[in-house]
């Protein structure tokens, strides 16, 4: 959450901010509700005491009265700071973070500037195909059987393609290891003031959380959510900064509201793996940060040899907790294009900058070196999201026959240094 000092103090910087992210936060009404509830605070105070100032006499009926009256007051504005102190948390929680002075300003949530396209883009002299019609022609996934076990959206990996999976677990992390992050695998479930906490929406329409009935408990849709919450209440030692994680875990999205986006095959589903990174850093190193986490980024997809473009989201475009994101788009020949025709770039990682609105909303704290305590920054990127970087190895290393060539880093990872994906070859 966003400190509350800051709104206080400037009203109308966070009104425009929340304008610029297309946030339907009324700042004006909200500050209200805070002076409503601090008046409330302040007059059920005055009340106990003065309740406590006449117990401390003997009572005569006169005095027995005014205690009843008093407690009867006191409960009544009790309850109502209690539900004003919800509607109250509610609200802060949905404020969005500062937005970063680089960040482009738009309505538009497409409108991010692209700063740099990386690998060559291949001329194909066949007829391409997208991944769905590589992967049935290879049996490499099971759409059918998959929607009649678990719905719509869901898929079984075969195959090369299951095989993969695991061979770009181990590609990522023998990167991520030699720069020094700790491997985990997570839960695949969380409570629910964790993901309040982080700045995720656990509740309405909109809501991508699966909410486990009779619980308190979400399952995760990114493993952001198990290692920002690693160190909820703790105070983190300055010496140990930066802790660098990484984990692998199961992420569950309802995709509500994603009708109209593109999310044919095993482009956007319910459940997929994903390697998260997360970093908890002092104010300062958080700029660096950044940019090595999109550095990682960048190493992994040059690594698979997958043509891809940087962008920078705009204003319109960041998640509340955010205060700047950069995107990795990969370069996907079976997609098509506004226009019909196929090739087109699609979001494959990003990596957000979160400051201290994750920290504040979970209490993670650090000794600075002085003694004092201060909240950390927290930031996280994506390694790698499965099934999309399957879709991009699928589609830009197919050949005319139909058959799929393996990206040299990912070789040693399969079972005989596989180098091609050809049924007609792979089962004689």
């Amino acid at each position: 959450m966003l400190d509350l000092k800051i709104i206080r103090e400037n009203p109308d910087l966070i009104a425009e901010n929340c304008k610029n992210r297309l946030s339907p936060v009324d700042i004006e009404a909200f500050l209200n509700l805070d002076k409503e509830i601090r008046e409330l605070k302040t007059s059920i105070e005055e009340k106990r005491a003065e309740r406590n100032s006449l117990s401390k006499v003997k009572p005569d009926p006169e005095t027995i009265n005014s205690l009843k009256k008093l407690g009867d007051e006191i409960k009544k504005e009790e309850e109502n700071l209690n539900e004003k102190e919800l509607v109250f948390t509610e609200i802060h929680n949905s404020i969005p973070n500062l937005t970063h002075e680089e960040v482009k300003v738009s309505d538009n949530e497409d409108d991010n500037p692209i700063l740099e396209t990386i690998g060559e883009i291949k001329n194909f002299n066949f007829k391409v195909l997208d991944h769905v019609e590589l992967s049935l022609k290879n049996d490499l996934i099971d759409f059918e059987n998959a929607t009649k076990v678990s719905g719509a959206k869901f898929y079984y990996l075969k195959n090369e393609l299951a095989l993969l999976e695991f061979a770009l677990i181990q590609y990522a992390f023998s990167i991520l290891l030699k720069k020094g992050y700790t491997p985990f695998t997570t839960p695949d479930i969380a409570k629910r003031e964790v993901l309040e906490g982080l700045g995720f929406n656990p509740r309405g329409e909109s809501t991508q959380v699966y909410n486990i009935s009779d619980s308190d408990l979400c399952l995760i849709g990114t493993a952001e959510i198990t290692l920002g919450g690693l160190h909820m209440n703790q105070i983190l030692d300055n010496d140990k900064l930066p802790l660098k994680y990484c984990a692998v875990s199961h992420c569950f999205r309802t995709e509500a509201g994603s009708y109209s986006k593109f999310s044919k095959g095993i482009f956007r589903v319910h459940q997929f793996t994903k390697i998260e990174m997360f970093q908890y850093v002092k104010p300062e190193d958080a700029e660096n940060a950044h940019q090595e986490l999109l550095n990682i980024e960048k190493e992994i997809f040059s690594g698979l040899e997958i043509p891809f473009r940087v962008v920078d989201h705009c204003t319109a475009d960041l998640g509340a907790p955010s205060i700047r994101t950069y995107d990795l788009e990969a370069w996907l020949p079976g997609k098509p294009n506004p226009d019909g025709s196929l090739g087109d770039f699609a979001e494959v990682t990003s990596t957000s900058n979160c400051t201290d609105y994750q920290s504040r909303g979970l209490n993670i704290r650090y000794k600075k070196e002085d003694g004092s305590k201060d909240f950390v920054y927290t930031l996280n990127g994506t390694a790698i999201a499965i099934t999309r970087c399957l879709i991009a190895i699928l589609e830009n290393n197919q050949q005319e026959d139909g058959s799929i060539l393996i990206p040299k880093v990912l070789q040693s990872y399969l079972p005989d240094n596989l180098k091609v994906i050809n049924r007609n070859i792979n089962e004689k």
